[in-house]
């Protein structure tokens, strides 16, 4: 992703994939108005291979130029005019990984990229781009350089999987010929974190903000890359992915628990947006509220309000979550797990109401009856299990198995508990025990 200078407009790379018809849909860029959120314009359709590495606008021109990396094997390197939607300059950049790409803010002919092992600086002129690689010298090569951003004086900074911020500076002296891009070279070298360095941010006053991943620890650096202060994210969120300017001291940190934190050195921080971190697959709404309810193959659980777009809580189970319903009073929602087992918890304080197990293997279905007297759970063990309910949701009887089942028969079952038809369900069962 990557913002146009003027803030409003937003870049997003696309990687390949297919429609819900199975057709292939080509990686491309898609430009966004961020306050309509309509698309603007699409980018490079038949051109990238297997999808959008990353991304930069120019800004030393306004921002009328695009930068991609193509995340083949060659990683190719593309500028575009994404107005017109026509590619201006293309070249091969190194077989190895390429994590960022950056126009120089004030020089628009230069272009940064690395990533594993190096860093390159690129001198772009009409469909032409020239390379010098960056050299490490008496410094300790890194195993990856992860982020960059340029300085005021014209320096750019470095983070890399070392914890360490290199500053490079451009040589003054001329290449020999007198054409081509002049080299840029370390000239300081700071520690900044335990681990990698995963982002830095340059702020208004011109100070910055870095983001360690082992230490988790956001640190602010004065004008001459010295430590002002730190402050630590807490465990429960993750490592630190990304670090942005928000508004008056504030700054805004995404994570690799997909949480957005918003805070301040001074009072801590303060969760924006939460989200699953694998595979979702249960979703279940509150009979009579606006909120529902998400379990993941993260083990987590959450109740989100429909309303206002928050969580509104969050609990761990010991297993990965795949289905879910919620008993028709609304006190209570019962969640099937992939090992069998399958809670009951209170849809208010989270307690666990009710703890059992069917079959061994992942559940695929849960469905409470109209009138909240039977729950059916359905495995993947090709039985439906059939439980009598009581006590708003709180006391569990087993009823009943389906047993012997027959394809057919387990169709028409899943269906009409798909569609909570239980009168039909309870004759199915009648029939088969």
């Amino acid at each position: 992703l990557a913002i146009h200078p003027d803030k409003i407009r937003i870049a997003t790379g696309q990687i390949a994939g297919v429609d819900k018809d199975g057709r292939a849909l080509q990686p491309h860029v898609r430009i966004w108005d961020s306050v309509s959120l309509s698309t603007l314009q699409v980018v490079g359709l038949g051109t990238f291979e297997r999808g959008v590495g990353s991304l930069a606008f120019s800004k030393a021109d306004s921002g009328q130029h695009l930068s991609v990396i193509d995340d083949c094997n060659d990683h190719m390197l593309t500028v575009w005019d994404w107005q017109k939607k026509s590619k201006i300059a293309e070249i091969k950049t190194t077989n190895e990984v390429v994590l960022a790409v950056e126009f120089h803010p004030t020089d628009p002919n230069t272009i940064v990229t690395c990533g594993k092992s190096h860093i390159f600086f690129w001198t772009w002129s009409g469909n032409s781009l020239a390379r010098k690689q960056g050299i490490f010298g008496k410094f300790e090569k890194p195993k990856f350089i992860q982020c960059l951003a340029f300085l005021n004086s014209g320096d750019i900074l470095t983070g890399d999987s070392g914890g360490v911020l290199l500053v490079w500076t451009r040589s003054t002296a001329e290449t020999p010929t007198g054409k081509g891009p002049r080299a840029f070279q370390i000239s300081r070298q700071v520690k900044g974190h335990e681990g990698s360095v995963f982002c830095v941010c340059e702020m208004r006053s011109g100070t910055l903000l870095t983001g360690g991943g082992k230490d988790r620890k956001i640190i602010l650096w004065d004008h001459e890359l010295r430590a002002e202060r730190d402050i630590e994210v807490p465990d429960q969120y993750g490592t630190i992915r990304a670090v942005s300017e928000g508004r008056g001291d504030e700054f805004l940190v995404g994570t690799s628990r997909n949480f957005i934190l918003r805070g301040t050195f001074n009072d801590g921080f303060l969760v924006e947006v939460q989200g699953h971190t694998d595979e979702l697959w249960g979703l279940a709404s509150h009979p009579s509220r606006g909120t529902f309810l998400t379990c993941a193959q993260d083990r987590l659980v959450c109740l989100w309000s429909s309303e206002d777009h928050r969580l509104q809580w969050s609990r761990m189970l010991e297993e990965h979550g795949h289905c879910a319903d919620f008993h028709p009073s609304g006190a209570v929602v019962a969640i099937g797990t992939h090992s069998g087992k399958w809670y009951v918890l209170d849809a208010e304080t989270t307690d666990l109401v009710a703890i059992h197990t069917d079959g061994n293997e992942q559940l695929s279905v849960m469905r409470f009856s109209v009138d909240g007297s039977l729950l059916a759970v359905g495995s993947h063990d090709n039985f439906i299990y059939l439980y009598t309910v009581s006590e708003s949701g709180r006391k569990y009887s087993r009823y009943g198995k389906c047993t012997e089942v027959w394809d057919n028969f387990l169709r028409v079952a899943f269906s009409l508990l798909k569609k909570a038809e239980w009168k039909q369900v309870t004759l199915l069962f009648t029939a088969r025990m």
